[in-house]
């Protein structure tokens, strides 16, 4: 007998279930009832949890970006921690962008919801803490930070990823930074 799964293990397996289940099913197809059997669970346990099918992607959404998080590169410089960051991202999640794009456009439509507000670009993975930094070494003017242009690199990067659904060349990745973020940040 399967020893009982209990707390944070029980829920990274549904949670692990449900991205399984998303994965393979899509959006469309994705129901609590199928996240249950690929648990190898009860409803109560999944429902005792996340209410709804919604309450369930928008956690299963939190689990796999929490395992896929990228720690913050501290190079010294704003641009190279930026393409850092960009490289990173553009190395390890080109599938995961590409997956949850295309298997949430339906939870998108169903709820009104943007893919902005499910899957932060940039912020969650050291955003924040990089412009920081450069504010305090002076590269950048902090006033010139908005909430689009901090996001700017990052959506550019997912756009890239999503018009050719492979890496990005480090030349566009580059082009995006040098001509692109880092004079509106500059004031140049």
């Amino acid at each position: 007998m399967p020893e009982r799964r209990r707390g944070a293990a029980l829920e990274k397996a549904l949670l692990d279930a449900a991205w399984q289940e998303l994965t393979a099913a899509g959006y469309a197809g994705f129901t609590m009832d199928a996240v249950v059997q690929r648990a190898g669970t009860s409803p109560p346990v999944l429902y005792r949890r996340w209410p709804d099918r919604d309450a369930l992607v928008r956690a299963t959404v939190a689990h796999v970006l929490e395992q896929a998080r990228i720690d913050v590169p501290d190079t010294g410089s704003l641009r190279e921690d930026v393409l850092t960051l960009m490289r990173e991202i553009n190395t390890t999640r080109v599938r995961l962008i590409t997956l949850m794009n295309v298997h949430l456009a339906g939870y998108y439509q169903e709820t009104g919801t943007r893919p902005g507000e499910l899957l932060s670009p940039g912020g969650d993975d050291g955003g924040d803490v990089i412009f920081q930094r450069a504010a305090e070494r002076g590269e950048i003017r902090p006033e010139r930070l908005t909430e689009r242009i901090k996001a700017l690199p990052f959506d550019l990067l997912r756009h890239e990823i999503l018009v050719t659904f492979a890496p990005v060349p480090d030349d566009v990745l580059e082009e995006i930074v040098d001509t692109v973020f880092l004079p509106l940040v500059r004031g140049q």
